[in-house]
């Protein structure tokens, strides 16, 4: 197959990441309007009661989840992993100057000063930059090497497309409605959109400098003797992959207690689905040489980076909540212990969209 112009791949995944919902909602009747209120106000999904059998069948599909993460990380090194610069040594000045600032800014926000009120409630942008910093000094610390330093072009790219990428969740949201804002009520649309866009700049760069950091982890980061997978014909998963993507944005409005779990899945099938069809060099070509830690790295980093924005958001003054429908019991912080599932293949769309991004600037003139 001829691949597609990149303006074309990008169109059209475009028009059906965005527009399937819509459409799916106008098809069964309700009134769309409803969902494009901004800022996001009015909570109108009902979402189902907590269910010990749906439990049961999402906590066994995450056991499944995280024991073939295990499988993948067992067995015996094939081979002796040394990447350019890697020599451990200290923690670089700046590392120890983002260190003291992310404890500073932890404890702004999680405190309740007089003096600080008027900026209490900008503190989620400060708290990230710094860990953002921070984790690019442990990885230089154990490689000699990190996206701060050595690929700043690109780590600095990530932060406006971070922004775009997360509102694009924001999106999806408002056909499930998992998750709202406390606080925002008064809010005008343009303080809302400017605020809301510099917190969710720092989304992929957390992520994808996490999976930096993880991987100078050698039991992490170590090719391991796996066999390859035998899917059979690629466009044929692709095809599958895109009605599976298609139908559920489709529906998501309409059944959005039943089908709240694509939020995560979808956009990435989709994406995956395009580029295999379209021609170009799809996320998932590391596979066909067993390469496995493109799967679990990106899940495992924004694992990790979950746990750190639940917890930083238990006791900061702008704070989020959750209405996960038929598990949303044994929280863990604000998260029901279940919803930190969705952060597995949430990490693997981040690493998608920072591998486009990567190879967009790659292929950029000069």
């Amino acid at each position: 197959m001829n691949p597609t112009r990149p303006s074309v791949y990008f169109l059209i995944l475009s028009i059906m990441l965005i527009g399937l919902p819509v459409l799916g909602v106008w098809w069964h009747g309700a009134d769309v309007t409803a969902y494009f209120e901004f800022p996001p106000r009015t909570r109108f999904v009902e979402h189902a009661p907590f269910s010990w059998p749906a439990f049961v069948l999402v906590a066994t599909q995450a056991v499944v989840a995280l024991a073939l993460i295990g499988y993948l990380l067992s067995g015996r090194r094939s081979v002796r992993h040394n990447g350019a610069g890697d020599a451990p040594g200290e923690l670089p000045w700046w590392g120890w100057l983002a260190g003291a600032w992310l404890a500073l800014v932890w404890l702004l926000a999680w405190t309740r000063f007089a003096w600080f009120a008027p900026l209490q409630e900008h503190t989620f942008a400060p708290l990230w930059t710094g860990y953002i910093v921070f984790v690019n000094a442990l990885t230089y610390r154990a490689k000699g090497r990190c996206l701060l330093t050595h690929q700043p072009l690109f780590l600095l790219t990530l932060f406006p497309v971070s922004s775009v990428f997360w509102w694009y969740f924001e999106y999806l949201n408002r056909f499930v409605q998992n998750w709202y804002y406390l606080g925002i009520a008064e809010w005008s649309a343009w303080r809302y959109t400017w605020q809301a866009s510099i917190s969710f700049a720092t989304v992929l760069p957390a992520v994808v400098s996490t999976e930096q950091w993880l991987k100078s982890f050698a039991w992490l980061n170590q090719p391991r003797r796996k066999p390859r997978p035998r899917l059979g014909s690629g466009n044929l998963w692709a095809w599958a992959g895109l009605l599976i993507a298609a139908a559920g944005l489709l529906g998501i409005g309409t059944w959005p207690n039943q089908l709240y779990p694509l939020v995560w899945v979808a956009p990435l099938l989709l994406v995956l689905a395009l580029q295999q069809l379209s021609g170009q060099r799809s996320y998932l070509a590391p596979l066909r040489t067993g390469d496995y830690r493109i799967i679990y790295l990106p899940a495992l980093s924004a694992l990790v980076c979950g746990v750190l924005w639940e917890l930083w958001n238990a006791h900061s003054l702008a704070q989020w909540r959750y209405a996960i429908p038929y598990v949303h019991r044994f929280q863990v912080f604000e998260m029901p212990l279940l919803g930190y599932t969705g952060y597995l293949p949430f990490g693997l769309e981040c690493a998608v969209i920072a591998d486009i991004v990567r190879r967009r600037l790659d292929d950029a003139p000069g």
